[in-house]
């Protein structure tokens, strides 16, 4: 099977592009070393020693110990686990949704799309990271009900990005053709007109992890995402709150984590945005 010469020439302008090929390779590091945690992770995250608190760097423990004697590293490496877990999981049910309501209202169209396109504007205009608080402390603070939180917040931007693409393309010529020839509407949707949008679906799912790393790390250092003793870089910032002069460290360590997890995820999708529409990027 042939690759398409448009893929092709987006690749190469891809590989011209340094800083996202940098980001690319500093997230495939970062996501290797994470999902490594249980080997190369020297303790137990939980594993407590209050003899041994707020230690320094040494042999034993590499980026010291906490308030509770635990090794800092063996909690960010699982931490990390853990706040990775929830921004993906949280990305593909928000991919899901909104490829599912975006594509719907784009090809039905009628009262279809005014409703779906109405609910969608509804969903925007509302602070919704409060609504997240609400939610969450009303249904429990639990990593499914995380992943559900943050998923019904981001799926918006998707379905509308979704639905531009498939006005522009439901009225194409192969498009036309399968209609003429018995397709059903379904088939149609899922098998021509919905990867048409795969470019714009795929620079969505990029920057839609480094906002679920955000909330994540928002809602756990407010208490109410991932629950202690379980590790996360969100609930390591809240433990890290009362000793920012004694022991810095204990935030700046899984702040550059969150910071540079994030960074790379926008390089990355701002590169995918630039290799597959280079005007975007002119503009």
């Amino acid at each position: 099977m042939s690759i398409p010469a448009s893929a092709t020439s987006s690749f190469a302008r891809f590989r011209k592009n340094r800083l996202a090929l940098a980001a690319v390779m500093l997230l495939v590091a970062l996501h290797v070393v994470v999902a490594l945690a249980p080997w190369i992770a020297p303790y137990r995250p939980e594993a407590v020693e209050l003899f041994r608190r707020l230690e320094a760097p040494s042999r034993e423990h590499w980026l010291g110990t906490d308030e509770y004697g635990r090794d800092v590293l063996s909690r960010l490496l699982y931490g990390g686990q853990v706040s990775l877990a929830v921004a993906l999981g949280s990305m593909v049910a928000s991919m899901i949704i909104g490829v599912a309501v975006g594509a719907i209202a784009g090809y039905v169209g009628g009262t279809s799309d005014t409703v779906l396109m109405r609910i969608t504007d509804g969903m925007l205009a509302v602070p919704l990271f409060f609504i997240a608080l609400m939610a969450l402390a009303m249904l429990g603070a639990t990593i499914v009900n995380l992943v559900a939180v943050i998923a019904l917040s981001s799926w918006m931007t998707v379905a509308r990005a979704v639905r531009a693409e498939v006005l522009r393309t439901r009225e194409l010529e192969f498009v036309l053709a399968a209609r003429a020839i018995g397709c059903s509407r379904p088939r149609i949707l899922v098998t021509h007109v919905v990867p048409q949008s795969l470019p714009s679906i795929t620079v969505a799912a990029t920057l839609g992890v480094a906002f679920a790393v955000l909330l994540e790390t928002a809602l756990s250092f407010l208490g109410l995402g991932v629950q202690p003793p379980a590790a996360s870089w969100g609930n390591m910032l809240s433990g890290a709150r009362g000793y920012l002069r004694t022991a810095p460290g204990l935030a700046v360590m899984p702040g550059v984590l969150i910071f540079v997890t994030v960074l790379g995820y926008n390089w990355f999708g701002d590169g995918l945005r630039d290799a597959i529409d280079p005007t975007l990027g002119e503009r």
